[in-house]
């Protein structure tokens, strides 16, 4: 009894066929993924791309948004648009509106030094420059850039470090 003559053949690669061509093809043809949340939730996927973002009010790009005005013609006339689904652009000005907390940090190793040559000589940089822990030889400028921006990231934190340094003094 013989095997079927398919199940005989191995799979072969065929080096006819350009792979990363085809890669390309299924990844143009997959939808989208839409970032933003208010997009997302109005899209339709039974419209065209520019259906959809008319509906919203938004525009795919600028070209044909703002006509060319001849110099003859200088009254303005706005453009009527027909905007279906207005809560798209409302919901994302409020957003756009609020701000964002900032996302600045200290290295851990950063705020140890900090914090080290804070506790040993206060606000005397030049003194900071010539500790021993000072291994990279910053400069008094250096540092006091150094000790600024740790007390841009971290103002809580510092005032806490400073307070319990002024209690550590008094006793």
């Amino acid at each position: 009894m013989g095997k079927i003559k398919k199940s005989r053949n191995r799979s072969k690669f065929n080096y006819n066929k350009n792979k990363k061509m085809l890669k390309k093809k299924i990844r143009r043809k997959e939808k989208p993924h839409i970032d933003c949340p208010q997009i997302r939730k109005a899209w339709d996927e039974h419209k065209t791309v520019k259906q959809n973002l008319q509906d919203m009010g938004l525009s795919l790009g600028t070209k044909g948004m703002l006509p060319i005005k001849n110099k003859k013609e200088m009254e303005s006339k706005p453009a009527e648009t027909n905007v279906l689904k207005p809560y798209v652009i409302e919901a994302m000005e409020v957003e756009a509106s609020l701000r964002g907390e900032s996302r600045t940090t200290c290295s851990t190793d950063m705020t140890e030094y900090v914090q080290y040559m804070v506790k040993e000589h206060n606000e005397d940089y030049k003194a900071m420059a010539r500790d021993e822990k000072n291994y990279y030889q910053d400069t008094p400028k250096q540092i006091k850039r150094k000790v600024e921006f740790y007390k841009r990231c971290h103002p809580k934190e510092y005032a806490a470090f400073i307070a319990s340094l002024q209690s550590q003094k008094s006793i």
